[in-house]
């Protein structure tokens, strides 16, 4: 009697079970046309954002901010292997990037060259560094604020570093090591296309601004500037200098040589 009353269970069920070919659209998440005319008026939205934002930079340019993240110094490794840091530099309302450094942990090198058009009024950079993860948010490491100091607005390019903020305390995280150097006037050329961020009143664990990032540009193609003769004469002028340093000021400089002696003498006398 037992077997009978499961055999005729086991029947029903198959009796829901689906047969046969399945749909096209099985396990696809549909779209309404709503939901497309949204996301069409959101791409609208940001294209026209863009627009207004590159628009404004360009008019409100006074020069061009040459950055160079070299490396950093960090007094702690957050997590259970080394850590893969990488940096997020805030100028005005764009936002850079470097590449990560991979395992990099409390010593990470970048060595990223990064030339940003400097908008009337801005005279200082906000610097982050984030540990890259793989299945959760990028976390955030260490932070700085860095004024952007007369003596580079007059032409002078400096190199040194600047303590970090973190869970450690104020400007007890570490240190970052920046060169920065400026050049006046003109309509400055973005060579490092930024990520643009829009700010918003929210604020992480640590007291930082967030920001939703926005998709935008197209990264330009790099333009080589380094002439293989005069970089060996520089480095065999500056040989108590880093090679990196050396290679990062003559980039900023955009290959020309005097004013990269003139750049490296006044780092020398500092």
């Amino acid at each position: 009697m037992a077997s009978s009353k499961v055999s005729l269970l086991n029947s029903e069920r198959r009796k829901r079970v689906f047969l046969g070919a399945l749909p096209p659209d099985f396990l696809r998440i549909t779209t309404t046309p709503k939901q497309q005319q949204e996301a069409a008026d959101q791409q609208a939205a940001w294209a026209l954002h863009h627009q207004l934002v590159g628009t404004s930079l360009v008019q409100n340019t006074v020069g061009r901010l040459n950055i160079t993240v070299a490396q950093a110094k960090l007094v702690k490794n957050y997590g259970m292997t080394r850590m893969d840091p990488y940096v997020r530099l805030r100028v005005g309302h764009c936002v850079y990037e470097t590449q990560t450094d991979p395992k990099g942990g409390k010593t990470p090198h970048w060595n990223k060259v990064v030339q940003c058009p400097l908008p009337q009024g801005v005279n200082s950079i906000y610097v982050e560094i984030y540990d890259e993860c793989s299945f959760m948010m990028d976390e955030l490491i260490a932070w700085a604020h860095i004024p952007i100091g007369k003596n580079v607005l007059n032409g002078e390019t400096t190199e040194d570093w600047y303590p970090l903020n973190g869970k450690q305390g104020e400007g007890r995280e570490g240190m970052i090591n920046l060169v920065l150097s400026y050049t006046n006037g003109g309509r400055a050329v973005n060579q490092c296309v930024p990520l643009m961020m829009i700010p918003s009143t929210a604020q992480n664990m640590f007291g930082m601004p967030q920001y939703s990032q926005v998709p935008v540009y197209t990264q330009l193609p790099p333009q080589s500037i380094v002439n293989a003769q005069h970089f060996v004469q520089i480095e065999e002028m500056f040989p108590n200098i880093d090679k990196e340093v050396v290679k990062s000021v003559y980039e900023a400089n955009r290959g020309n040589k005097d004013a990269t002696i003139n750049s490296l003498l006044q780092m020398s006398d500092a």
